[in-house]
C-alpha cells in the first residue's frame, strides 16, 4: 500500500503508444488538486509524413532512440531529480505494442533503479482523466473518448471504474479524419489539416451516408463515411470542391457523435441524480471545433455540464499517464516488474467479452 505524504505524490509519466514520446512530471496533493511540473512531448511527424500514416516499426525505433532524452527534458523542466520521485507511470497499452514497450520498460527501469512504484497504466484511462488536468472535474461523469484509435462512450464511476455504452464497429473518428484527410492530399496528420480546410466551406454540397441509423444504441461506424468521402474526393479538381467536402466530413462526424451522446446521455439520466450529470470529452479529436461545438449543444439541451482537457492535453500526451498513475498510486495501487505490453485493453474488460465490437480475427478499434 502507498501512503501518502503531506507534499502528495509526484510522479512521472511516460507515454510511448503510438508516434509521441512523451514524459511529463505531475504532482497530486492531498486534497486532489493537480500540477503539471511539466509535459515533455517528442512527435515523429517528419519520420512518418511520406506514409501518409504511422508506420509501426519506425515509432518503435523512433521512441527508443528518444525516450532517454525526453525523460531527462521533463526531469530537468521539473526541477528535480529521481531521487524526489514517489512513483513512475507508464502506458502500458492498448496502442502500437512496439511503442508501448519502450515506455514500460523505460518505466520499470526507473522503478528498479530508484526503488519507487510502478503503475502500468491504461492509455485510455490516462485519457478517461486527463480532464482533471484543467478543472476540478469529479466522479462520476460520462466520458466521450474519441481519438484516432478509439471511439468509446463510458461511464466513470472512479479510478478503474468503467461502464461501457458503445463503441466504434468498425473505425474511430479520429482515424476518419486522418484518412479523408489523405484522400484530400492533406499533409499527416490529416484531422487538423482537414478542419482548417473545411472553414468557409458548404456542408450540404455532397451528399455522405450516416451509419447505423435504424439502431437504438450508442455504437458508432464511421467506415462508410471514409470510403464514401475517398471516392468523392477521386473526382474534386476545385479548391471549393474540397472545401465543402471537406465541410460536409466534419459536420457528418460531428453530427453521428452528437447523436450517440444524446443518447447516452439520456441513458446516463436514468441512474445518476441531477448532481452527478457531467460530461468530459477526451482524446485527440476533442480539439475540433465543430466536434465541441455540438457537444455542448448536448450538454446544454441534457441539463449536463461540460467539462474536456486544455488544449495541449487533448493529444496523446505523458501529463495524463502521469496523473492517472498517481490517482491509482493515492489508493495503494500499483504493479510489479513483470506487468505486460497489452496492444489491446478494454477500460470494461467484461463488456468487451460479452459484446465484442468486432468478431475474432478481424482487425478493429485498438480498445
Amino acid at each position: 500500500m502507498t501512503t501518502l505524504k503531506p507534499s502528495g505524490l509526484t510522479i512521472l509519466g511516460l507515454e510511448t503508444s503510438c508516434d509521441e514520446t512523451a514524459a511529463s512530471v505531475v504532482r497530486r496533493d492531498e486534497d486532489g488538486s493537480v500540477s503539471v511540473l511539466s509535459s515533455i512531448i517528442g512527435t515523429q511527424f517528419e519520420q512518418h509524413a511520406p506514409f501518409g500514416g504511422v508506420v509501426p516499426e519506425l515509432a518503435a525505433r523512433a521512441h527508443v532512440e528518444s525516450i532517454d532524452a525526453i525523460a531527462a527534458e521533463a526531469m530537468r523542466s521539473a526541477g528535480l531529480g529521481f531521487e524526489e520521485l514517489d512513483g513512475v507511470a507508464a502506458t502500458a497499452g492498448p496502442g502500437l505494442v512496439g511503442g508501448v514497450m519502450v515506455g514500460l520498460a523505460f518505466g520499470k527501469a526507473v522503478s528498479l533503479a530508484r526503488g519507487v512504484p510502478l503503475v502500468a497504466v491504461n492509455h485510455l484511462e490516462g485519457h478517461a482523466v486527463s480532464a482533471r488536468l484543467g478543472a476540478d472535474v469529479g466522479y462520476p461523469f460520462l466520458l466521450l473518448l474519441v481519438s484516432g484509435g478509439h471511439c468509446q462512450l463510458l461511464e466513470v464511476a472512479g479510478v478503474g471504474a468503467c461502464k461501457r455504452l458503445g463503441t466504434t464497429i468498425d473505425d474511430a473518428a479520429g482515424e476518419a479524419f486522418d484518412k479523408i484527410g489523405k484522400s484530400l492530399g492533406l499533409p499527416y496528420p490529416g484531422g487538423p489539416a482537414l478542419e482548417k480546410l473545411a472553414v468557409g466551406g458548404n456542408p450540404d454540397r455532397y451528399p455522405l451516408p450516416r451509419a447505423l441509423l435504424g439502431r437504438k444504441d450508442c455504437d458508432f461506424s464511421f467506415s462508410g463515411l471514409k470510403t464514401a468521402a475517398a471516392r468523392i474526393a477521386e473526382t474534386l479538381t476545385a479548391d471549393d470542391e474540397r472545401r465543402d467536402l471537406a465541410a460536409g466530413v466534419q459536420a457528418a462526424i460531428a453530427r453521428q457523435l452528437s447523436e450517440r451522446v444524446d443518447r447516452a446521455m439520456k441513458l446516463y439520466k436514468e441512474s445518476h441524480e441531477p448532481g452527478d450529470l457531467r460530461f468530459v470529452v477526451a482524446g485527440g479529436v476533442a480539439a475540433n471545433g465543430a466536434v465541441r461545438a455540438a457537444l455542448l449543444a448536448n450538454c446544454e439541451k441534457n441539463d449536463f455540464s461540460f467539462a474536456a482537457p486544455p488544449l495541449a492535453y487533448c493529444t496523446d500526451n505523458a501529463a495524463m499517464i502521469a496523473l492517472a498513475g498517481a490517482e491509482r498510486l493515492a489508493l495503494g495501487i500499483s504493479d510489479d516488474l513483470d506487468a505486460v505490453a497489452r496492444p489491446r485493453w478494454p477500460l470494461d474488460e467484461a463488456a468487451a467479452l460479452a459484446n465484442p465490437a468486432n468478431a475474432y480475427g478481424r482487425k478493429g478499434a485498438k480498445a
